[in-house]
């Protein structure tokens, strides 16, 4: 029995140690994420047990922690401000009505993410270039590592003479900065230092403990878990387990307002939080030379996200940073995101006073830290080495995902990646001309044919000068999509109409079948030959029966 559970969970004790540091980790930030999207700390940390809990048994990648991301709470800003407003018009005012609308577009979010994993999407995140990766990773390095900074700060709570409350922050001086950067610097040592010394016992939790003994034994007057949740509004950490959110189903309107009210919100969030988590499972594949599972990845995710809505908690997705500790910690299985939510439901219900003496010192240390492993240093050295297109790709998804987010860098990553592959590609595209004994012209065409390299192409040829007899053949080419369908088609109409013969070589089946159906000229046109070439187009040419319409020569 013990050999079976070995080979379930090999690595059990890493795993829990593991969790447990990344439950410590996950706190400050999922209470700060609250603040920003102006929920209740404990709805976002209900959502984060939950969230992880589903995803860690049920996800494609054994590692990869999922939580109340900031990345997510951030689209639900305006939507719940919104929502409160909508509440207060309805025929009997609705308080808080910006949660019940939170709660029905958390469970949307859920149902879009198990469509795309059901219908395969995940699958094209391996489509993400390699620049882009790098430009992720450091732009959210940066992020978390500004994020920190910020805890160097104090929230107060400032109303205006129009009864206006905002929460103003202000940076710390004097002793109190002093402290704060000892024992940042203190934590960043241990778990610098421990694991030269030993590898038995993981350095971040070590890290942790030993800063928060010296505060609580010294008497330090710093800021701690408990006094960050209080600056923000909060009241605690003390909560209840998460039941089923009955009150959601009274005071939700189930009608179309509701439904277009929620659904762009919902639909940005699905996105946002499949992009962050299926870049993270590459990290995580990367790091641990294993191959995550994308579109298992989806369906978790959805289904954590569709019951963290029902049960009262937030929307979340993986998280970059709490992934990277629970991976340097030497978690690698299912185990550490299931002990990260079971640990952080236990100090909810039970340890709360005793988590609440977390300096959050002893926090920030863990997770700049974190930043110092998870940024690509190498991107630096490599700058010169790689192609100038690359290296502009790196930066400005680097500089996206600062300014904006990290749905909107990865598009625009992808889009100037596949636009600049397009352009080089276009570029290559070759004819060399011969001529047979009997004054035949022959064109040879070199390099991919395809929507980019159309104009190129056509300009390779003299239709007016040219011989009555011309044969193009494209053995050493590959006629990629229906744009270079057309062109050929094209071509071949201007010869037909200058009155000359025009014979094709060594298209593949796919182009032939498609000519044929366009018009039976091609018949004559083609010639058939034992080494065409047998790749594909971009198509099926069974889904196009006549897709050139009727051309008359």
């Amino acid at each position: 029995m013990t050999d079976f559970i070995r080979k379930i969970i090999p690595n059990a004790k890493d795993d829990v140690l593991a969790g447990i540091t990344v439950s410590l980790a996950m706190i400050p930030e999922v209470v700060a994420f609250a603040f920003v999207a102006q929920i209740d700390p404990l709805v976002a940390l209900s959502g984060a047990f939950i969230i992880g809990l589903i995803t860690a048994i049920f996800g494609g990648r054994p590692g990869l922690i999922s939580g109340a991301a900031g990345a997510v709470a951030v689209i639900f800003v305006s939507m719940i401000a919104e929502g409160h407003t909508k509440g207060m018009l309805f025929d009997t005012p609705v308080d808080n009505m910006g949660y019940f609308y939170l709660l029905a577009c958390v469970i949307l979010m859920g149902i879009i993410q198990i469509f795309a994993g059901v219908f395969k999407l995940g699958r094209f995140v391996r489509l993400i270039p390699h620049p882009v990766m790098l430009g992720f990773v450091n732009g959210l390095a940066i992020v978390i590592f500004w994020a920190q900074v910020k805890m160097f700060s104090h929230k107060t709570l400032q109303v205006s003479a129009e009864g206006v409350k905002q929460y103003v922050s202000t940076f710390m001086q004097g002793t109190e900065l002093y402290i704060m950067l000892g024992l940042v610097a203190l934590t960043m040592g241990i778990i610098w230092l421990l694991p030269k010394i030993t590898k038995k016992i993981p350095a971040s939790l070590t890290a942790i403990l030993i800063t928060t003994l010296i505060v609580v034994f010294s008497g330090l007057e710093v800021s701690t878990v408990g006094s960050y949740i209080i600056e923000g509004g909060g009241t605690g950490l003390k909560g209840e387990f998460p039941t089923p959110n009955l009150e959601l189903w009274q005071n939700l309107p189930f009608n179309l307002d509701t439904l277009t009210f929620i659904l762009p919100f919902a639909f940005l969030a699905a996105s946002v939080g499949l992009i962050e988590s299926l870049m993270t499972m590459n990290l995580v594949d990367e790091l641990t030379e294993t191959r995550g599972n994308g579109n298992r990845e989806c369906v978790a995710q959805g289904a954590g996200n569709i019951v963290s809505g029902l049960f009262g908690g937030t929307g979340g997705c993986g998280m970059i940073g709490q992934t990277v500790i629970n991976i340097n910690a030497g978690g690698r299985g299912r185990l550490s995101g299931v002990m990260m939510a079971l640990t952080l439901l236990t100090f909810i219900l039970f340890t709360d006073k005793l988590i609440e003496q977390v300096p959050i010192a002893a926090l920030v240390g863990v997770m700049f830290m974190m930043v110092i492993e998870t940024f690509a240093w190498s991107s630096f050295r490599i700058l010169k080495k790689i192609p100038k297109s690359d290296a502009f790709v790196l930066i400005i998804v680097s500089t996206v995902t600062v300014i904006f987010d990290l749905a909107i860098a990865v598009f625009v990553g992808v889009i100037i990646s596949a636009l600049v592959f397009a352009w080089e590609n276009a570029k290559k595209i070759r004819a060399r001309k011969r001529f047979k004994e009997d004054g035949t012209k022959i064109y040879e065409i070199w390099g991919p044919l395809f929507f980019g390299s159309i104009s190129a192409f056509n300009e390779k040829f003299d239709v007016k000068n040219d011989p009555e007899n011309v044969e193009i053949d494209f053995v050493e080419a590959r006629v990629s999509d229906h744009s270079a369908i057309e062109a050929i088609f094209g071509l071949v109409e201007k010869y037909q109409a200058a009155g000359k013969k025009i014979t094709l070589k060594h298209l593949s089946e796919d182009c032939k079948l498609l000519l044929y159906k366009s018009s039976p000229i091609f018949k004559d046109i083609i010639i058939e030959d034992i080494d065409d070439p047998r790749y594909h187009l971009a198509a099926n040419p069974e889904d196009f029966p006549n897709p050139l319409g009727e051309y008359k020569f």
